[in-house]
């Protein structure tokens, strides 16, 4: 009985550790290691209070080009939208529930960072993928979010952040592909991309 049992109680525990899709959640994510380099990112997912249709979004930020010109200072960047393959990938470590106010904030984020809307340049010390999803993670209330040893250790980076901010954020700490399958299903016609609102000024 115990053994069958085991099965139940990891598939309730990884339930308990999503967020039901009534309003948007921000998710941080980590890429480690293999046949790209480390990665962070965010997805963004659910249901505005508001109401309206549902958003199934993703963003990171990257150099336009992978080259050496990256290790001599600041280049030109982009936003990096991942695959299902590449997120499946990946590793999910915490989530935050946005309300409408702060999911505003963050599109206009993502359209600060975006190079055709705003400021896109790389720069692998000063401004890299770490450093967005650090801006996020301000974006969505969390206030421990400075630890300059790991801004190149997004894994590590995101780990810390969630330390930090006990009760701000629902850890997750799941491989992408299982965290992905027991999401809740979005009503059809969710938006895959949106439209980047102007950047403040």
């Amino acid at each position: 009985m115990a053994r069958l049992m085991r099965p139940l109680l990891l598939i309730l525990a990884l339930l308990a550790a999503i967020p039901a899709q009534a309003a948007v959640t921000v998710t941080f994510w980590s890429h480690e290691l293999g046949n790209s380099f480390p990665h962070a990112f965010i997805t963004l997912r659910g249901v505005p209070d508001a109401g309206g249709a549902p958003v199934d979004l993703n963003y990171g930020f990257t150099a336009k080009s992978l080259s050496p010109a990256i290790l001599m200072g600041t280049v030109k960047g982009r936003l990096d939208v991942a695959r299902p393959a590449y997120m499946d990938g990946s590793d999910a470590q915490f989530t935050v529930v946005l309300d409408d106010a702060r999911y505003a904030a963050m599109l206009r984020l993502v359209a600060a960072w975006d190079e055709k809307t705003g400021d896109a340049r790389y720069n692998l010390n000063k401004r890299n993928c770490v450093h967005f999803v650090q801006a996020a993670a301000r974006v969505a209330g969390l206030t421990a979010v400075e630890f300059p040893g790991l801004m190149k250790r997004p894994r590590s980076f995101l780990q810390a952040v969630a330390a930090a901010n006990p009760g701000a954020v629902t850890l997750v700490r799941q491989h992408g592909k299982a965290y992905r399958a027991a999401l809740p299903p979005l009503s059809p016609g969710a938006t895959p991309a949106a439209p980047l609102p102007a950047p403040a000024r």
